[in-house]
């Protein structure tokens, strides 16, 4: 579980980060050529990458989840049991059927 939340910190400050960073460099002409562009050309194209960026990270994110064994999840024992004997619990003759016609008499 600690992975998971280890992954999910990591890409949050990252979505975060890496569009403030690309914002940054471009409004301090960190670019070459950036200081050449028109301000439309500028903000849109500044406003492109930080949003790729994110989609970038989100991908990244959704990568990192699909590679992540899925064996290794199992349900929780005493969860098991207990449904495993509320089962067990339900007569034969009651079905979903005879459940909602008594659901409809108690309305």
């Amino acid at each position: 579980m600690a992975k998971v939340i280890e992954k999910f910190f990591i890409t949050s400050m990252l979505m975060w980060a890496v569009p403030i960073a690309i914002l940054y460099a471009f409004n301090n002409n960190l670019f070459p050529g950036s200081a050449d562009m028109s301000p439309y050309t500028f903000t849109i194209l500044s406003g492109f990458l930080a949003v790729i960026s994110v989609n970038v990270v989100i991908a990244f994110y959704i990568y990192l989840a699909m590679k992540e064994p899925s064996e290794k999840h199992e349900p929780d024992p005493k969860f098991v049991s207990e449904a495993e004997a509320s089962v067990k619990h339900l007569t034969p003759n009651q079905t979903d059927e005879s459940s909602s016609s008594t659901r409809k008499k108690e309305e």
